[in-house]
């Protein structure tokens, strides 16, 4: 008897099916989930940019767009890389364990990225550059212009 039920419902594991059945819920969960987050960190972060950017509304939303494509790109580019890394599952029990380990990856470099960008956003608002971005709410961009040109001096 085998250890491995599916066969018997598929007609027996032929590895290369196996591996690429494996190969296309990878990328399928991988992109689900990268997209879900992404779209709920673009959603809610809005607030906390906004907050962190002292109220400039369009400052908040641009870089909050940015954060987006960056964190799509670079999900999508490390699930594409990692993709041909690990060992190759030869049957359908392999196959899960295989998956396991490659979305789990995706997950825990999702919260590292996440994890990263929160500190260096909230590194940049106690930064003096902050400053120099965009003009205080309610100061006039000529105001604004005239402080960062005497601070540049």
């Amino acid at each position: 008897m085998t250890s491995d039920p599916l066969p018997i419902l598929f007609g027996g594991p032929d590895p290369g099916t196996v591996m690429l059945a494996t190969y296309a819920s990878y990328v399928a969960i991988s992109l689900g989930i990268t997209f879900w987050v992404g779209a709920t960190l673009h959603k809610n972060g809005r607030v906390f940019l906004v907050e962190n950017f002292q109220g400039r509304d369009a400052l908040a939303d641009s870089v909050n767009h940015l954060l987006l494509v960056g964190f799509y790109l670079l999900n999508i580019g490390f699930m594409s890389l990692a993709l041909r890394f690990g060992g190759r599952a030869d049957s359908w029990v392999q196959a899960v364990e295989y998956l396991s380990t490659k979305i789990g990856l995706v997950i825990m470099v999702i919260g590292a990225m996440h994890f990263f960008n929160m500190f260096w956003l909230v590194r940049f608002r106690k930064s003096p550059l902050f400053k120099l971005v965009e003009p205080a709410a309610g100061e006039s961009r000529e105001d604004w212009h005239k402080r960062v040109t005497q601070t540049a001096t």
